[in-house]
């Protein structure tokens, strides 16, 4: 029996130079099959040309991280009312201060940023902290990638299955707020995802050797396992919380454990 491929993508490709030249050596020794790319930065399009270059030994997509959140300058519009930065994730789960039509400004904004420095659309599109997800921000946000990029999909954030995942609050919710947003998707006729998985406790110590096996669980074809590699450097440390944990996921993403986990599950990446 053929093994069935799933998508392992790293985010935030493009964050800072560290994330971006250890997401690009996975890439290159066909550790992932897809990145989703940052597009508020100045370093962007020099990143982007970068990632362009680099050679995969297997099929690979680059996708559209829209950022929305994590306090960083936007490049068009603000969704929140009355901010200058991005809120936080919390700022814009209050339905009351989200402007809609800034949120679909904005993933316009991002979405062009992506075309002009790859020249094609995304192959899918998905948001920074799960931001798609929120009630106020997914239509605006469907509506952005329907119009601009009908042709690619979009992240949806609901589990395989259910077994075990009600111990993580943090599953709980982005599992709750895809209920929501696959309606919506479908609405919309964009194509998503049939599961997810990758979501933990990322201010943690757990092995993530043994979260990546838990993870791969009952996955379906085309399944997406989000991650988090990387190295750490000083922009990084001055753009984001998350630091030292990527080397983690990095060095077990490029260790010789991994496509034996894979492989143990039935899965494949090519």
């Amino acid at each position: 029996m053929s093994a069935r491929r799933i998508i392992l993508c790293a985010d935030d490709y493009a964050i800072a130079p560290g994330v971006s030249r250890g997401i690009r050596a996975l890439i290159a020794e066909g550790r992932l099959n897809a990145t989703t790319v940052m597009t508020v930065f100045p370093e962007f399009a020099e990143e982007a040309a970068k990632l362009k270059e680099t050679k995969s030994p297997i099929q690979f997509w680059s996708g559209l991280h829209v950022t929305l959140t994590g306090g960083y300058k936007p490049l068009y519009a603000n969704p929140l009312k009355g901010a200058d930065r991005l809120p936080s994730f919390v700022e814009l789960a209050n339905p009351l201060r989200v402007d809609r039509a800034a949120v679909e400004a904005e993933t316009e904004a991002q979405l062009e940023a992506f075309r002009a420095a790859f020249g094609r659309n995304p192959d899918f599109v998905d948001g920074h902290q799960h931001a798609q997800l929120l009630p106020a921000v997914r239509a605006p946000f469907l509506a952005a990638v329907a119009r601009g990029a009908p042709n690619a999909w979009v992240r949806q954030c609901g589990p395989a299955h259910l077994s075990g995942y009600f111990a993580d609050v943090k599953n709980v919710l982005i599992a709750w707020g895809s209920i929501g947003f696959r309606r919506a998707a479908r609405k919309k006729r964009l194509a998503m995802n049939p599961a997810f998985a990758g979501a933990y406790d990322l201010w943690g110590n757990e092995d993530f050797g043994k979260l990546f096996d838990g993870f791969l669980r009952g996955l379906p074809e085309g399944a997406v396992v989000m991650c988090h590699p990387g190295f750490v450097d000083d922009v990084l440390r001055g753009r984001d919380r998350l630091t030292d944990r990527r080397e983690v996921e990095q060095a077990f993403l490029a260790g010789d454990e991994m496509p034996q986990t894979l492989a143990r599950a039935g899965l494949s990446l090519s």
